[in-house]
């Protein structure tokens, strides 16, 4: 059976006991496919395609990816740093050589890349819709390595927007770190942050990846694999 990589950043990640209740989308995707699927969640916080690459987070990946495994690939957050040089990268070159890396790495060991375009962060325009430019230039980056190299694209900063838009201004700020002073002992100073999620927004995100990847005409062997929606909602009502 495959194995789902993912490789991202702290949008996607682990998060530690001293982060909670801040949470990645990443983990809550394993409960969206069969028991004998395996999601391995190598997204770090704070990485940029550079920094990843740089310090051989792809290389480690590659310590155990198999023929038939894949490969979730999703930067951009922290590639707009403009203002760091170890995270940095031009959208129009750079940031798509390093995708060229990831997809190309997948490839030769026989695996399957997918592109997702980042998740947006929560910003909105004065006309009360999500910001396009949420994150600049990079998602539409990523749309066309996909499309030049064929490689499975989820569109996740668009449904992330659609999504906020739905909810709207006001409804959207659940999903993220928005906390008081004295709320939560890890953030006894509160939080306000529209980039990282709550874990109600992090099981939003999932939810919209594995929809996502559900509707995906290439992705039908991988979507073979998700639970049904209607026997997952059936075990969070069951659940104490």
């Amino acid at each position: 059976m495959p194995t789902l990589y993912i490789a991202g950043d702290s949008t996607a990640a682990q998060k530690g006991g001293g982060e909670k209740p801040m949470t990645g989308w990443g983990e809550f995707f394993q409960e969206h496919f069969d028991p004998e699927i395996t999601v391995d969640n190598r997204a770090v916080n704070g990485r940029s395609t550079r920094s990843y690459l740089a310090e051989s987070r792809l290389e480690d990946i590659g310590k155990d990816f198999r023929s038939g495994d894949y490969l979730l690939i999703q930067f951009g957050h922290n590639d707009q740093k403009v203002e760091d040089p170890a995270r940095y990268t031009d959208p129009a070159t750079e940031y798509r050589r390093n995708l060229l890396t990831f997809i190309d790495f997948a490839r030769n060991y026989g695996g399957y890349p997918v592109l997702l375009t980042s998740v947006s962060r929560r910003r909105f325009t004065s006309g009360g819709e999500p910001d396009p430019l949420a994150i600049g230039p990079y998602p539409e980056a990523v749309r066309e390595v996909a499309a030049q190299t064929g490689t499975p694209l989820l569109d996740i900063f668009a449904s992330s927007q659609q999504l906020y838009r739905v909810l709207g201004e006001e409804g959207s700020r659940q999903l993220f770190m928005h906390l008081p002073a004295n709320d939560h002992p890890n953030y006894p100073v509160g939080i306000t942050d529209d980039t990282h999620f709550s874990k109600e927004g992090a099981a939003r995100v999932a939810n919209l990846v594995a929809e996502a990847i559900r509707q995906s005409v290439e992705l039908t062997a991988l979507s073979a694999y998700l639970r049904r929606p209607e026997i997952r909602a059936a075990e969070v009502v069951s659940q104490p």
